[in-house]
């Protein structure tokens, strides 16, 4: 079974799965169709992170897809440049694309198909054509005027006839058709598919991408603060990163392990909210409760602040795990909303501070796309979950590169990410932006097991919610006795009591978006308690889709998200 945050990505696993290839060929195929179908939410020049469990392996596996900052990439040019945070759009933010190459090491090291068969959907799709979603043209829409003043080379590609195409155009994208196509030929004549494979992965990192999107970059152009700058991202950069594997960090929840990527993401976040909320009894933990929902939002915004005080790429977790340490930060949840911003103390570290600066100019509650006509993108990301006849399970969130993110590069037909977004240009963070270091990613799946078994994947966009949106739903799952779709059709919320980690980088205190249909027992509930609410609709938050085994009668599972009419959950 295979779900997804787009029909035609799990349409393509299906197909994959049908005609006998893994969950690990399948998934790579409909990543690949997503950087075409979904160009506003991911591309090739992003990043990911998946999680995965191979059958028959000792326990799951961290996919690592996230590329570091470049050697140029110095607080001191940056702040040079005139910059006092790193832009949320244009090339000075790009990361070292990390997406293509942990595609192609899933697919060498766990696949059983070639690449080219792998890719030939994607290249059919960016070839032949697809009909474009109502959101990335309203994504094109809200930045047509950034393309035609600032930046004609993302015109040319997503406005061919100088006009917003429609929902539901066709487009194509020929230009990626053929970057795949090298990928393929690069391996013509190797001795094996691993050879072939790896062959496809030396042109991406030394061939056209590489040269061609940094000679092109280098060249000043305007970013979302509204000045022009060149990239330092070099072909040197591209060649240097290899994307990998790494264990797990994992914790222990009502009888349930549950996996996720370590201090470079913000999974570990995650695990901090559970382990706290194992502590409380059931009626607690249900967000459709006043008393639930509030010791939910409360729980996040502890965790939410040591991810900001503490997390960045190479930084010890197990203190934030420590049960004297959860058992600390529990004892902090009272009755009220707090309004402060509040990290733990963990022995022998001093927390980051970041600076609170007040919210402005974001809508509350629109997950993603949210994209400001200066190209400043919010959490825009897609996912996707695989589960096989063998037992093999992943789940993969791929995102970075949307096409609002930097000008497009004309060889290539996509552009740059801005993941550096989310480093500080201040050494004292955990996050600060240091050539070579990783960037502490928003992308973050889930695998949880049982008995030291894979019971599910999942896995959401929203960026900064993406953890929020799914705890949720594992409360639900882990401890109401939900079926997963059950978990991700139900109301949900979020605090936006939180360091924002995408450009300007705001926090609003207190703050909690939630779904009109969680009650107004429970909203007027949160109020009485102090909390700022801005209610969103009905079908408003969450992006959620997984899938999974039910080791009671070995059959798979999958569900899929219903908001936004777009996701898919498909199987036999």
């Amino acid at each position: 079974m295979a779900a997804s945050t787009d029909a035609t990505a799990t349409a393509t696993a299906q197909a994959v799965l049908e005609r006998g290839g893994n969950a690990f060929d399948a998934v790579v195929a409909g990543g690949f169709v997503l950087h075409v179908v979904e160009p506003h939410l991911n591309g090739p020049g992003g990043d990911l992170v998946g999680i995965f469990h191979a059958e028959g392996a000792d326990g799951p596996t961290v996919l690592m897809g996230q590329g570091p900052a470049p050697a140029g990439a110095t607080i001191a040019h940056y702040r040079a440049e005139g910059l006092d945070l790193v832009p949320g759009a244009g090339g000075l933010a790009a990361a070292v694309p990390g997406a293509v190459d942990a595609w192609l090491v899933l697919l060498r090291d766990h696949g059983t198909w070639e690449l080219g068969d792998v890719l030939a959907y994607a290249i059919g799709y960016a070839r032949d054509g697809h009909p474009l979603l109502a959101q990335a043209a309203a994504t094109i829409a809200r930045v047509s005027g950034l393309f035609r003043d600032h930046w004609p080379t993302s015109a040319d590609l997503w406005m061919p006839e100088g006009e917003v195409p429609a929902p539901g155009a066709m487009v194509r994208n020929p230009a990626y058709a053929a970057v795949l196509d090298r990928l393929v030929a690069a391996g013509a004549g190797a001795a094996d598919r691993r050879a072939r494979i790896d062959a496809g992965r030396a042109e991406w990192k030394t061939g056209l991408v590489a040269t061609a999107s940094t000679a092109f970059l280098a060249q000043p152009h305007r970013h979302s603060t509204g000045a022009d700058h060149a990239a330092v991202l070099t072909a040197d950069d591209f060649a240097a990163f290899d994307a990998g594997y790494e264990r797990p960090v994992t914790a222990g929840f009502r009888g349930h392990t549950v996996a996720k990527a370590g201090s470079w993401s913000q999974g570990p976040a995650l695990l901090e909210a559970l382990r706290i909320l194992d502590g409380f009894t059931d009626d607690r933990l249900d967000p459709q409760t006043p008393a639930g929902a509030h010791t939910i939002v409360e729980t996040l915004k502890l965790a939410l602040a040591d991810r900001d005080a503490y997390l960045g790429d190479g930084a010890p977790v197990d203190a934030l795990l420590d049960e004297a340490y959860i058992s600390g930060r529990r004892a902090q949840i009272g009755g009220t909303a707090s309004h402060q911003w509040r990290p733990g103390a963990v022995p022998g570290r001093t927390p980051f501070h970041p600076p609170l600066r007040a919210e402005g100019g974001v809508a509350a509650g629109t997950g993603e796309p949210t994209v400001a006509p200066t190209g400043q993108t919010r959490g825009d990301t897609c996912h996707i979950d695989v589960v096989d006849r063998w037992g093999n399970i992943v789940a993969v969130t791929p995102s970075g590169g949307w096409l609002q993110s930097s000008p497009a590069i004309p060889e290539l037909g996509f552009c740059l990410g801005t993941r550096l977004q989310m480093m500080w240009l201040d050494d004292a963070a955990p996050t600060a932006l240091r050539p070579g270091a990783r960037p502490r990613t928003t992308l973050t799946p889930t695998l949880v097991l049982k008995d030291g078994l894979p019971l599910f994947a999942m896995g959401t966009p929203g960026g900064d919610q993406q953890e929020q949106w799914q705890l949720p739903m594992l409360l639900r799952m882990l401890a109401g006795g939900y079926t997963a779709q059950q978990a991700i059709d139900a109301p949900t919320l979020h605090t936006t009591a939180l360091v924002d980690s995408f450009w300007p980088r705001t926090w609003t205190p207190a703050g909690v978006v939630a779904e009109d249909r969680l009650g107004a027992d429970v909203i007027d509930g949160l109020r009485a308690r102090g909390h700022d609410v801005t209610r969103t609709g009905d079908w408003a938050l969450g992006r959620l889709s997984a899938v999974g085994i039910s080791r009671e009668d070995g059959t798979v599972w999958a569900a899929a998200n219903p908001r936004g009419m777009q996701g898919y959950a498909a199987g036999r």
